[in-house]
């Protein structure tokens, strides 16, 4: 998985190489490994040991490629799945040339969170028309093409399961 530090111009890879089982890990990051420990994780944090090393992160808050956290009270922004977005674009229709795709669909589950357009607009392609929420991120689901909306087929608070119709874009 690709990660990317705000104002470090540098992204690393990050993998796990090894399960050594009790919480006990090998991981890579770029082309060295390292040895990790998690003592405990929950949904505020984790503190872990890497290369004998104590470490404690809070988590803030994350979005859809960013994640705000405290590494031993340093603020640091990691951007998670630098390209994200469009690979969501690219995969709701919006890589080809939509000439003849009316539907945009869902390229993952998740939760209605907003729309941003209602049944008549006019939309450009790129153009947000839904934001969902899917693993504690938000995912703008942009329009692949230019046109008017048809019809919106979501409705906010509902899910949506990977390849459901979001709206038809004539």
């Amino acid at each position: 998985m690709n990660y990317k530090i705000q104002d470090i111009e540098k992204s690393f890879d990050g993998k796990i190489i090894e399960n050594l089982g009790n919480n006990d890990y090998v991981i890579k990051i770029n082309d060295n490994e390292h040895k990790l420990k998690i003592l405990t994780m929950n949904s505020k944090g984790i503190e872990f040991i890497l290369d004998q090393k104590y470490h404690r992160a809070k988590y803030l808050e994350q979005s859809t490629n960013e994640m705000n956290i405290i590494i031993d009270n340093v603020p640091i922004t990691l951007n998670l799945h630098t390209h994200f977005d469009e690979v969501v674009y690219k995969n709701s229709g919006g890589s080809g040339t939509g000439n003849a795709q009316i539907d945009l669909k869902s390229q993952i589950p998740g939760k209605v969170v907003s729309i941003s357009v209602s049944e008549g607009d006019s939309v450009q392609k790129g153009d947000v028309v839904c934001t969902l929420e899917s693993m504690k991120m938000q995912v703008a689901i942009k329009s692949h093409k230019d046109g008017i909306i048809k019809s919106i087929k979501v409705k906010e608070t509902g899910t949506v399961a990977k390849g459901d119709v979001v709206a038809e874009i004539e």
